[in-house]
């Protein structure tokens, strides 16, 4: 079913489904250290792809390159996601999402070869730009982990592709996330007291887990070997306006005409690149 669903829609539902894990996350920080957040989110991820990966009976041995590339993939990633939840501590979510959307564009500068595709970065540029604005509310640190976080996104996205070409689904995904949580697990684990004692709370962060990382990074992965990382990257772009959705349809956040106008900018950008 996956093969033939086209990957544009695929990418559309990782992002619904990061984006839905995003604004539950945005609830717990009240109650929960951001950090500690981001160890439950891919320790409890970590266990439900390691359940997957048993129920197939997939090996999880690795040569020496395969285990150094899942370490980089698992460090990346548990540094975005810390950084990037701190970040939303300081900054609004659609704010915190546009400016992190500087990695993927980078790595997209990066690979673009063609004038087509030179159009369709701009285009996505202005887009998002549109979408999320350009003020940040004189919130320094907020900025400062919010690029952190961007530089996290690019790394997760070329290590990513790396991973996508083992072929080993969900035992890779849970092996490199499960190395990243052991890295920050000193730390996290110094306020993750409410989530042990309140039930609820630990139910919202695995709902994080599940959304964000299993759902999320399982759909990329898909994603990630059918098209190139340039043309993956630019798919970033819709995030925000997937993010827009939700707050329309959860949070009854209605559009102005000029969302609407950023929207139309970055569909078209996405739908105009090169294929390959």
């Amino acid at each position: 079913m996956l093969a033939r669903t086209p990957a544009e829609l695929l990418f559309v539902c990782s992002s619904l489904a990061q984006n839905l894990g995003s604004a539950t996350a945005v609830t717990l920080f009240d109650e929960v250290a951001p950090q500690t957040v981001a160890w439950i989110r891919v320790s409890i991820a970590a266990t439900v792809l390691f359940a997957l990966a048993r129920r197939r009976n997939n090996s999880l041995r690795w040569t020496r390159r395969e285990l150094k590339l899942l370490t980089a993939f698992g460090l990346v990633t548990v540094m975005m996601n810390v950084c990037f939840y701190l970040a939303l501590e300081r900054l609004s979510l659609g704010k915190g999402l546009t400016i992190e959307f500087i990695g993927p564009i980078t790595v997209a500068a990066w690979r673009t070869r063609s004038r087509r595709n030179a159009l369709a970065l701009l285009l996505a540029v202005v887009g998002v730009a549109v979408l999320g604005g350009v003020e940040i509310d004189a919130q320094p640190l907020g900025l400062v982990l919010i690029l952190i976080a961007s530089c996290g996104w690019a790394a997760h996205i070329v290590f990513g592709a790396h991973i996508a070409k083992l072929g080993r689904g969900p035992e890779a995904l849970g092996t490199g996330l499960a190395i990243g949580a052991l890295t920050i697990a000193p730390w996290a684990m110094l306020s993750s007291g409410p989530v042990w004692s309140q039930p609820s709370i630990l139910g919202r962060c695995a709902l994080v887990g599940v959304l964000s990382s299993v759902v999320g990074y399982s759909l990329d992965q898909h994603v990630l070997r059918r098209v190139t990382v340039r043309r993956f990257a630019l798919f970033m772009a819709l995030v925000p306006v997937v993010a827009l959705g939700v707050g329309l349809v959860v949070l009854h956040q209605h559009p102005s005409p000029i969302d609407y106008f950023g929207v139309a900018v970055v569909v078209t950008a996405v739908g105009i690149q090169d294929r390959n």
